[in-house]
C-alpha cells in the first residue's frame, strides 16, 4: 500500500469522509488528496481539494451517502474545525458504472 504524507487536518478529514460512505473504506478509492496552507487575520488553517472515485456496484447509494447532508456534517478532526465543505462540481457518472467526483473543505485550527 502506498502512504501519502498529509497533515493531521487532511488525514482526519479523509478518515472523517470515508466514515460518512457508510461502507468498507476500500470502497471509496482516493485519486487526488491537495492541501495547501490557509490563513486570515485570525485563523490558520488549510486548503483541501479531494478525488475519489467509488468503483460499481452500488456507487450511486455510497456517492449518496457522502453527499447528502455534506454541508452541514459535523466532522470531528482533532484540534480541528471544518468551517467549509463541499461538493465541487457534479458527480460524474463512468463507464464502468463508478461514480467520481471532488471535493473541497476549509479547516482550521482551534
Amino acid at each position: 500500500m502506498i502512504r501519502i504524507a498529509m497533515s493531521v487536518a487532511a488525514a482526519g478529514l479523509l478518515r472523517e469522509l470515508l466514515r460518512r460512505g457508510g461502507v468498507n473504506r476500500n470502497r471509496i478509492l482516493l485519486t487526488e488528496f491537495r492541501s495547501t496552507d490557509w490563513q486570515s487575520l485570525t485563523f490558520i488553517g488549510e486548503q483541501h481539494r479531494i478525488r475519489l472515485r467509488i468503483p460499481a456496484p452500488d456507487s450511486a447509494e455510497i456517492a449518496a451517502s457522502l453527499v447528502n447532508g455534506l454541508e452541514d456534517a459535523e466532522l470531528s478532526l482533532p484540534g480541528h474545525l471544518v468551517a467549509d465543505l463541499a461538493l465541487a462540481g457534479e458527480l460524474e457518472r463512468n463507464a464502468d458504472g463508478s461514480i467520481s467526483m471532488t471535493l473541497e473543505a476549509l479547516t482550521v485550527e482551534n
